[in-house]
């Protein structure tokens, strides 16, 4: 996992690159998934840290996009923008025990339950780039 300015979102795939679009990740061999990308709000970080004492840099909450100012779980079954790419979200992205093992700080999964994250689905592709808008389609 590592921070880019932009990356190449692609339909039916992910991140250009990314774990899970090269049919690589550690879920990938459970078949199809129903979603491509995932985002976690940088909030939700930042409660992680406040409410529970637990430091998780962006990078190792395993999610793809970080976002600010936006309530993801709101998104579930809703279409829309990140930048000219557009997407859906599917489902809350629920931590599991092999986040909390592959970070190795015990109560993760406890203390992000509800806020680890969306999962969505690609739409359409395009390019998203470092500061790009959210917006309802």
């Amino acid at each position: 996992m590592r921070r880019v300015e932009r990356t190449r979102i692609i339909e039916g795939k992910g991140l250009d690159g990314d774990r899970y679009a090269t049919q690589t990740g550690t879920f990938s061999k459970r078949g199809n998934l129903d979603y491509e990308v995932t985002l976690i709000e940088e909030e939700a970080l930042e409660a992680l840290a406040r409410d529970y004492k637990i430091e998780l840099q962006p990078h190792e909450s395993r999610r793809n996009l970080l976002t600010r100012g936006v309530a993801l779980n709101h998104l579930v079954g809703k279409r829309f923008r990140v930048g000219d790419v557009e997407l859906e979200g599917v489902k809350l992205c629920e931590p599991c025990n092999h986040l909390e093992q592959l970070v190795g700080k015990l109560a993760v999964r406890t203390a992000l339950t509800h806020r680890g994250g969306l999962c969505a689905k690609v739409i359409k592709g395009g390019v998203i780039a470092e500061g790009a808008k959210i917006a309802l389609v």
